[in-house]
């Protein structure tokens, strides 16, 4: 089948492009054709960056910086555009009338789409003025204060960039359009959702959305320090809620990457029902457990150096350990994301008497040369919102204390030594326990990495989409607008390959017009383990 991979940020990705998240579900699924969808940052394509061979196709459109070119609509249009923006915008700071974001949103989706003027409409006075007209009507929830016009300016500009995807050359169903998919996969959240929305209203396209770290956590994590007045702020995050609450309402599955991230999207209005927890796979499973233990017993610690990490806890934990083990040795790994903040806890360290035994290594080379240099991985960490740190510690063989929040729990399990935050004697009491007994260090260890091989392996993961996109596609028709070819292309195909393609004593006689390009195909033993 067609699936449209719809995402943010730019390539090539860190985390999603080449040999990232991405790459791995396409190459985990060739009998599906993927097309990568990008909205990316103000300099749009990366020069030089070339596409991983699994994709069909690539295509971007600029999120953020200058706005698109073109001319601004008519006094006619002008009006319809400005009946939807000011639709919307009530129901961003008019309690009562939350329901119209999705309507306003498809309204102005099916303007843009007509004569690609809404850019042009979004960054006009007359926008800027309906935004304003209904920013300070009586009632509207304006908690942080009333705007002021330069409040208004700089929101302005702020919505047309995230509603900037809604003029993207994606839709219909010709060839590269969202329309002639058979389903859209989100990855992600955020202003990646709106081209798979819009689809979904215009040609009854389904969409899946996965969030590894939820979009709107991060917005509301991220927004403390943007560097806005505070009215600016609560606009921009009743969108994203908005935009939040519309994707979740529309999805035809939503595929967390935690049961921890699936809770917070329950309280956002995600239906139980069409949540299904798929854990992020990562090749580092595949990597050999850490040699032997150092020579002198080391606790180590990885992360950013900021209060929320709260490497503070674990100095005043590695105090006491010291006081019992006096040739232990603590090794801190981590960039310093608070401005002064290393300089704050080599004072905390100085105070306490442990500096000599106490290394700020910096950013490591890799992940596994810090678990490799240490007895005892530890986490302290205030609100674990991710999985990533903790699954590559445990794979490494090594055992592992945490503090227990966010998905500590999760993951770790009973393989290893759980206590609350803030509380350095607890801490200090479970890295002693493990310090001073090599056996049971030496079984958490390796019952941690069984646990984490088993919970984050590739396959799994392109195993749980592989299922859900064949559900998908059997309860919704394929091309429900009667589209997919263009204006005088062939007939659309409801899927990328037909099912005899993938029979091996079938493979040499498939007419050449059914089997697509069998560049690259599956070996006949590979073709029976997938039947």
């Amino acid at each position: 089948m067609r699936v449209a991979l719809l995402t943010e940020g730019a390539r090539p990705h860190p985390q999603r492009g080449a040999g990232g998240w991405c790459d791995r579900l396409a190459e985990g699924l060739p009998e599906h054709d993927f097309e990568l969808y990008l909205l990316t940052g103000p300099q749009g394509p990366t020069a030089g960056a070339r596409p991983a061979p699994v994709w069909r196709g690539v295509r971007e459109t600029a999120l953020w910086g200058r706005r698109p070119g073109g001319r601004p609509p008519g006094a006619l249009r002008r009006r319809r555009y400005a009946g939807a923006y000011e639709e919307l915008v009530r129901a961003l700071v008019l309690p009562g009338e939350r329901a119209g974001f999705g309507p306003g949103l498809y309204r102005l989706a099916a303007l843009a789409r007509e004569d690609g003027a809404l850019p042009a409409f979004l960054a006009s006075a007359h926008a800027r003025r309906v935004l304003e007209r209904t920013w300070r009507l009586p009632g509207a929830d304006t908690p942080a204060g009333p705007p002021l016009v330069r409040d208004v300016l700089v929101a302005a500009d702020l919505l047309e960039q995230c509603l900037r995807p809604l003029s993207a050359p994606w839709y219909g169903t010709g060839p590269g359009g969202l329309g002639a998919a058979d389903l859209c996969h989100v990855v992600g959240g955020g202003p990646a959702a709106l081209p798979a929305l819009v689809a979904r209203q215009l040609h009854g396209v389904p969409f899946v959305v996965t969030e590894h770290g939820l979009h709107l956590r991060e917005q509301y994590l991220g927004y403390r320090e943007a560097p806005y007045r505070w009215p600016v702020r609560a606009l921009l995050l009743s969108f994203f809620r908005a935009l939040t609450g519309e994707t979740y309402r529309q999805a035809a599955v939503l595929t967390p990457g935690s049961v921890h991230d699936q809770q917070w999207q329950r309280r956002c209005g995600a239906d139980p029902a069409r949540t299904r927890v798929v854990y992020e796979g990562t090749t580092a499973v595949d990597r050999p457990a850490a040699g032997p233990e150092p020579a002198v017993p080391t606790l180590v610690w990885a992360g950013a150096l900021e209060p929320g990490r709260d490497p503070e806890l674990v100095l005043h934990a590695f105090a006491r350990v010291r006081a019992e083990l006096p040739d232990a040795r603590l090794v801190l790994h981590g960039e310093e994301t608070a401005p002064g903040y290393r300089a704050h806890c080599s004072a905390v360290a100085e105070r306490l008497g442990v500096a000599p035994a106490v290394d700020f290594a910096g950013r490591p080379a890799a992940l596994a040369e810090v678990w490799e240099a240490g007895t005892v991985a530890v986490f302290s960490a205030l609100s674990q919102r991710g999985p990533r740190l903790l699954a590559d510690a445990m794979l490494s063989g090594r055992a592992v204390v945490s503090t227990d929040v966010g998905v500590a729990r999760e993951v770790v399990g009973p393989t290893g030594l759980l206590v609350p935050a803030r509380d350095p004697r607890a801490l200090a009491g479970a890295c002693l326990a493990l310090l001073r007994d090599e056996e049971r260090r030496a079984r958490l260890g390796l019952a941690g990495r069984l646990r984490a091989q088993e919970r984050f392996a590739v396959e799994p993961v392109t195993g749980a989409f592989r299922e859900i996109y064949l559900e998908l596609v059997s309860q919704y028709p394929a091309f429900p607008g009667g589209g997919g070819g263009g204006e005088g292309g062939p007939a659309p195909r409801p899927f990328a390959r037909p099912a005899e393609y993938w029979l091996a004593d079938g493979r040499v006689g498939a007419p050449e017009d059914g089997g697509g390009d069998t560049a690259g195909a599956p070996e006949p033993a590979v073709l029976a383990e997938a039947r």
